[in-house]
Formats: C-alpha cells, structure tokens, sequence
C-alpha cells in the first residue's frame, strides 16, 4: 500500500526523534545561549517507548514506508538503543534503519550497533580544524573524539556519510580539507546549506555558503560527474569521483529546493508527528498509541499525509521572518 499527499508525493520515509537531548550545542541548532543548563528537555516519562516506536513502525511499513532513521537530539543518549535498531530492522518491509550522530558515543556503541544489525550511518562533523571544531559546537569539544569515534565505526564494517553545514566565514575555508579527508577515507560526504530551521539560531541568508559555490571550488581540483541512479525523495544532489566509487553530494535546501519529492515524516520524541522540517505544529499520536487500536493510528497517519501541502522551501521568501518554526533539535534533522 501506497498513500500519496495533495501534491502527489508518496510517503516513503519516516524520521523518528528518541531523544530531545544532546551532547553538543551546536549553534546552528541548540545553540548554549537558548538550551542551557536549566533547559526544559522532556523527562524520560514522556519519551516514546521502544515498543510505541515498534508498534508505529509496524504501521508506518503497511502504509508504504522502507527507510527509517532515528535521530535525535543525541540519540546515542537514549539508553538500549542498540536494542531498537534490532527490533526494527526485524519489521517486515522495513529495508533500512540508519542513524544521525554527533559522533562523540559512537566509538562506545558501534560494535553493538553493527551487531544488532545497522549497516551505515551519518556522522554530523562541520569542521577538521580543533579551534573552528570547538566553537561550532559550542562546548569546546575536541575533534578527535569524533574522528576516533568514526574509526572505530568503520573498522565494524558500518558504511560511514559525514554531514557538514557550511557557514560563511566560519567554516568554509575548510570545503577542499574536508573533500581529501573523507575521499581518502572513503567516506561519503554531505554538504549541507546552513538552513533557517527552529527561530533559535539567529539565521540569516546571508550567511549561507551556496553549494553551487562549493562545487565549482571541487572541481577545480577533483573530476566530479553526476549521478544518474537517484533514488526516489533524495534530498542530496549526488556525484562521484570520475573512475571509482566514491561519492559526494549536496543539501541545498535554501538555493535548490527539493520539496517537490520530499517524501518524509517525522515523529518526535513525544510521539507528535511533523510533515516538515519547518513545521510550526504537530499532531499527537501518544493518546491513539495509549487507547487507540492500529487502524485508528493507520487512518489518523493516512488523512494527515492525503492532506499534506508542505512546500516551505519553494516558498520560503516572505515567510522567513514572520513563520513560527518548531526547533530541529526536537524532531531530528
């Protein structure tokens, strides 16, 4: 079974937050100023269960769904999360569970995590240099904790993409270092376009490095062609190194919308289900999760998405100062 929403995009994909918490305070996405130390994160009571996730999963599959990805937050924060992934790559239909990280507590869990099933993952990692590392995530953290935890990743045989929000002036000297690190690693890297999510980050537009720009930087040193074999709602434009199998790509969001295929929920950590990244409002399924039988779930699910017109990347322009967004932090990336 397939459902489509009012702009024909069929629902393919669902992006499950387990935790609100972090580790870090990046400053483009919980920045210290805004998530401090008295921050009201949501208590372990009102965290969705591993068998709330497995039961919507469960449905979320007889709906159309093949990929999960579980974010957080932090999600190596939620306890037994190794557990999760197994149960939910158990799903029948389910073809891909994956992770996004930050990296610091993957080098503890990724045997467990390659054990329980998990075959690749995405590590969020802006910066190589230990100064410009340190001051994007907002706690002065060193690099090397993540590097060494991505090693340590790779060794278990886990297929490793590294996300890296570029900002103008902070971090986009590093575009051609970080292109080498992860070709030589034979890693998979995403550029991704800093981007107006939540109302904490202090965005503007012109503190975006445009990815048509990074591109033209790669090829004057690397032969980059593109992809052809796109799959159905990539976000990322991909391209590889011509004569191997390495690949790169681009998250453009705020110069190349690609709402037009977004085929993906989201579901945060208290079980409120999103139809955008840049939603302002969620519906809450805790309550059918708690009284409700599946189909009164399937069919809550299906009218949501059969109503689903979001476009606010296509549309962005006017709406950038005035809309209300909900914080990435909440509902995952």
């Amino acid at each position: 079974m397939t459902i489509f929403d009012a702009c024909a995009r069929p629902l393919h994909s669902v992006r499950i937050s387990v935790i609100d918490r972090c580790n870090l305070r990046c400053t483009y996405c919980m920045p210290a100023e805004v998530f401090g130390k008295d921050y009201p994160f949501l208590p372990a009571s009102k965290l969705l269960s591993f068998d709330e996730i497995e039961r919507l999963t469960r449905i979320f599959a007889s709906l159309g769904v093949r990929k999960i990805r579980l974010t957080g937050g932090e999600p190596l924060l939620r306890k037994g999360l190794t557990k999760l992934v197994e149960r939910l790559l158990n799903i029948k239909d389910i073809e891909d569970v994956s992770i996004t990280t930050n990296g610091l507590l993957l080098g503890v869990y990724a045997a467990r995590l390659a054990k329980a099933g998990l075959k690749r993952i995405n590590v969020s990692l802006d910066s190589l240099n230990p100064q410009i590392f340190g001051r994007m995530n907002g706690r002065n953290v060193s690099v090397e904790k993540v590097l060494s935890s991505i090693e340590k990743a790779a060794e278990q045989g886990l297929k490793i993409k590294i996300n890296m929000v570029v900002q103008k002036g902070i971090n986009d000297g590093e575009i051609l270092e970080m292109a080498k690190f992860c070709y030589d690693h034979d890693y998979t890297l995403r550029f991704i376009e800093y981007m107006d999510v939540g109302n904490t980050n202090s965005w503007e537009l012109s503190q975006v490095f445009p990815n048509r720009e990074i591109l033209k930087i790669l090829k004057q040193h690397y032969e980059i062609i593109p992809v052809s074999d796109m799959e159905m709602g990539e976000v990322a434009k991909r391209y590889k190194y011509k004569g191997t199998h390495k690949e790169i790509g681009f998250i453009s969001s705020v110069t190349e919308p690609f709402c037009s295929g977004c085929n993906r929920l989201r579901i945060s950590a208290d079980g409120k289900l999103y139809t955008c990244l840049f939603a302002s409002q969620g519906k809450d399924l805790r309550h059918l999760l708690q009284k409700g039988s599946d189909e009164e779930l399937k069919q809550m699910i299906s009218t949501i998405w059969q109503m689903r017109k979001d476009q606010y990347s296509n549309e962005r322009g006017s709406m950038v100062n005035n809309k209300s967004k909900i914080e990435m932090s909440y509902i995952g990336g």
